[in-house]
C-alpha cells in the first residue's frame, strides 16, 4: 500500500461509526449525518476519515448550486489532531503540490471548453451515423455500415462520457441534456445513472467495496479478491474463460444488461421521461428506419452492438483493471489514486482519436473536469510534478497495455478454486 494511505481507525466503535458522519473539506469538517446527496451514496465513501478537499473541488468547481449545500451544513474548524491524522491524506506536500499545479493550469484556460473542439466532436458523431445507415440502406456495403454504426455507438460512449463531466460546453445543464441525448439515442444508457456510478470510481478508483467498476460479478473479475467471492461452479469455469470470452461475449452481455434492464429501470424509478425518451427514440430509428429492411435485423442489432461495446469496454479497461487495489479501509490521496492505480497509454495522432484523449488516464483522474482535449498539453508538467514527489508517471505502449490487461484476466480467472 502506498506511503501516505491511511486506514479508518481502529478504536472507532461500530456505534459511534453509525452516528457520527463528517466530511473534512477545506480544513472543515462538515456534518452530513443528515445530508442525502443528490449524486447518491458517494458521500459515504469520503467520511470519518481522509481528505475530501480535491474530491469536492474536481467535481463541484463548476456548480453554484454544490458551493450552496456545502454552506449549509453544519461544520466546525477541524480541531489539530483531526489535521494532523487525515489533512491531505498523509501527503499534504502533495495537496499543496496539487493546488499549485491546478492554479496553474486555470490561469492558463485549460479548463475552459473550446467551441470548435465541442463542434468537431457532435459533427463527428452525427456524421458517422449518418453515412453507416447509408451504407447500410442504399449501397450493398450493410457490414460495413453496421461496423460504423458500431463504432459510431462507441464514439459517443467517449463523447458523453465528457459530457458527463460537465467538460464539454461546461455548462452544466447543457452538458446533461447534451449527455442524456448522445447516450440515450447513440447508446440506449442513463446518463443519469452513469454518472451516479462513474463519479464514485473517480472518488476511489481501484479502491475494494468502493470503486464500482471493479464490481463486475458474475461476468468478468478483474481481481483475485474479486473473483474469489464467486461461489458457483458454472461463475468460476466461466472466469476462467474471461481473457477469451472478455472482447467478443463479455462486453456485449454487458451492454444488453445495461441497455434492456439496468438502465431502463433506473430512468423509470428515477422518472427521468427525457432520458426513456431518447432510449425508445434509438430504437425507433434502428428497427423502424436502419435495420428495416434487413432479413435479420435482430441479428444485425447485436453485431453493432458488439462493435460498439467491446470499441469502448475494452479500451476503458486498460486504464486500471490490471493495476493494484486499495482495500476498503485505506484512505489514499487523490493525487497517489492517479499516479498508482491508474496508467496512460503511449499517446500518437491515431490514439488520442482511438481514444478520445481518454489514453491520458492520469490526467484525467487528476482534473476530470478538465476539457479531455487539452491532456496532451499538461501531460509534460504532470510527468514532472510526479517525479518531483517522488511518484511514477506510468505510460504504457496500447498493446502492451492490452495484453497486460488480458494477461490479467487469465490469471484472475485461474485464481479461483474448486469448492
Amino acid at each position: 500500500m502506498g506511503k501516505g494511505a491511511q486506514r479508518s481507525p481502529a478504536h472507532m466503535s461500530e456505534a459511534e461509526e453509525k452516528t457520527t458522519a463528517d466530511v473534512l473539506i477545506g480544513g472543515y469538517l462538515y456534518d452530513v449525518a443528515s445530508f442525502k446527496h443528490p449524486g447518491g451514496s458517494i458521500v459515504k465513501f469520503l467520511t470519518n476519515n481522509g481528505d475530501a478537499t480535491e474530491a469536492f473541488e474536481e467535481f463541484h468547481g463548476r456548480s453554484k448550486k454544490a458551493q450552496a449545500m456545502l454552506r449549509s451544513l453544519p461544520k466546525v474548524a477541524a480541531p489539530r489532531d483531526v489535521l494532523d491524522a487525515r489533512e491531505g491524506n498523509g501527503r499534504t506536500d502533495l495537496t499543496r503540490g496539487y493546488a499549485r499545479l491546478r492554479e496553474e493550469f486555470a490561469r492558463e484556460g485549460r479548463f475552459d471548453p473550446n467551441r470548435s473542439e465541442i463542434v468537431y466532436r457532435v459533427g463527428e458523431v452525427v456524421l458517422m451515423h449518418v453515412v453507416g445507415a447509408y451504407l447500410v440502406l442504399a449501397t450493398g456495403y450493410a457490414a460495413a455500415g453496421i461496423i460504423l454504426l458500431g463504432l459510431a455507438s462507441g464514439r459517443c460512449g467517449w463523447l458523453m462520457h465528457e459530457a458527463g463531466h460537465y467538460s464539454l460546453t461546461g455548462e452544466i445543464s447543457v452538458d446533461r441534456a447534451l449527455q442524456e441525448l448522445i447516450y440515450g439515442v447513440g447508446c440506449g444508457m442513463s446518463g443519469a445513472w452513469w454518472r451516479n456510478q462513474h463519479n464514485k470510481h473517480h472518488a476511489t478508483p481501484q479502491k475494494l467495496q468502493h470503486d464500482v467498476d471493479l464490481d463486475t460479478l458474475p461476468l468478468v473479475a478483474f481481481h483475485a479478491k474479486i473473483a474469489a467471492r464467486a461461489r458457483s461452479p458454472l461463475v468460476k469455469l466461466w472466469l476462467r474463460l474471461q481473457c477469451y470470452l472478455f472482447i467478443p461475449v463479455s462486453c456485449l452481455l454487458v451492454a444488453l444488461g445495461w441497455q434492456l434492464y439496468l438502465h431502463p429501470r433506473h430512468a423509470l424509478r428515477t422518472k427521468r421521461k427525457r432520458e426513456l425518451a431518447c432510449m425508445a427514440l434509438r430504437y425507433v430509428l434502428l428497427f423502424g428506419v436502419v435495420l428495416r429492411g434487413m432479413d435479420h435485423p435482430v441479428w444485425a442489432y447485436l453485431a453493432y452492438n458488439q462493435v460498439a461495446a467491446s470499441y469502448i469496454f475494452t479500451n476503458f479497461s486498460l486504464s486500471h483493471t490490471h493495476l493494484p487495489v486499495t482495500e476498503a479501509d485505506e484512505f489514499v490521496h487523490w493525487v497517489e489514486y492517479a499516479a498508482k492505480h491508474t496508467t496512460n497509454i503511449s499517446p500518437s495522432p491515431l490514439c488520442n482519436w482511438w481514444m478520445a484523449n481518454l489514453n491520458f488516464q492520469v490526467e484525467h483522474h487528476l482534473f476530470p473536469a478538465m476539457p479531455q482535449f487539452q491532456h496532451k498539453h499538461i501531460s509534460p508538467r504532470v510527468r514532472a510534478f510526479f517525479e518531483a514527489h517522488g511518484l511514477v508517471y506510468d505510460v504504457r505502449p496500447y498493446f502492451s497495455c492490452l495484453r497486460q490487461t488480458l494477461a490479467n484476466l487469465h490469471a484472475v480467472g485461474h485464481s479461483t478454486k474448486d469448492d
